[in-house]
């Protein structure tokens, strides 16, 4: 595994972190506690030390308290836990100081190393007092550092205002289908040297190369809900790529991965996992030789 500095925080973070949206059931399957252990235990034993979600994953908390189901066996001081806040239910800055008390015993915590606002509006953004409030929170130790999780792979706004407000880290969507960020969000979080966790780095699996034009998937899977045609398009695109760019022998899914991480603004993926067998080929990605050894955060 390799470790990178996250933006201008202390946090020593692997390049790979294991994104946790699956587990509150929204990719068509429920998780028992036990397969749960199992793929984080083993992430751990891979060099794996961040652990990303947020508390509308699953109702009442379900992916959080999945996780801190986890923690309990763990030394909590092993792991940098991230998770968000808003939708449920709201920006208001009681609301949020709520949510926090929520996210915490669900984590079975006393502290969250990266709390983020989760995809909300430029208004919710600007929610007066919500920022004094959770900077409070940090000044108190409850939270560590504070990131935004741009819900439009081009808001520029809450970007920029990210030195404003206090935040360190910045998530967005971002693979080789989806490049948007490389024209303007990359260049203010390099210039405010902020961590970037990369979401959707596998283009919801389509990047793993293992869907035809005629996939299904089932009606609790999320990806149900996209049209035929653009499914047929995705993966004409995919098979291009993985003809013209995947070299041969490479697992498409470590190459994608790997891709993002070659970029000098991205300092972690967050792909989620289903199997142990998913996390192994996740962590993997990091022995690529196209992950830079002299990224512009590499730990020393």
């Amino acid at each position: 595994m390799k470790y990178r500095r996250l933006g201008s925080t202390d946090l020593r973070v692997s390049v790979v972190g294991v994104g946790t949206w699956q587990f509150g059931g929204d990719w068509g399957k429920d998780f028992s506690q036990e397969e749960v252990n199992a793929m984080l235990t083993r992430a751990r034993e891979l060099g794996i030390n961040l652990i990303d979600t947020a508390a509308c994953y699953g109702p009442d908390h379900l992916s959080e308290k999945l996780i801190g189901g986890f923690l309990r066996g763990e030394d909590r001081e092993d792991w940098i836990i991230a998770t968000k806040f808003g939708h449920k239910p709201g920006w208001e800055p009681d609301q949020v100081r709520q949510t926090i008390r929520d996210s915490l015993e669900a984590l079975g915590t006393d502290y969250i190393d990266i709390y983020q606002f989760h995809s909300g509006s430029d208004e919710d953004f600007d929610t007066e007092g919500l920022w004094e409030m959770l900077g409070e929170q940090v000044r108190e130790g409850t939270l560590r550092h504070l990131g935004i999780s741009i819900g439009s792979n081009d808001n520029i706004y809450q970007t920029d205002a990210a030195g404003d407000v206090g935040a360190e880290v910045i998530q967005v969507v971002y693979n080789r289908l989806n490049r948007r960020p490389e024209e303007r969000v990359f260049d203010s979080c390099r210039r405010q040297d902020l961590g970037v966790l990369a979401r959707v780095p596998l283009a919801s699996g389509f990047l793993s190369g293992k869907y035809d034009a005629e996939a299904e998937f089932p009606d609790n899977d999320v990806r149900a809900r996209r049209d035929r045609e653009q499914i047929r398009q995705t993966v004409r695109e995919v098979d291009r790529i993985k003809a013209e760019e995947v070299p041969e022998g490479v697992e498409m899914a470590r190459w994608a991965l790997a891709w993002c991480l070659k970029h000098p603004a991205v300092t972690c993926v967050i792909p989620g996992c289903k199997s142990i067998e998913q996390v192994e080929s996740n962590a993997d990605a990091a022995k690529l030789e196209m992950v830079p050894e002299d990224h512009p955060q590499a730990w020393a």
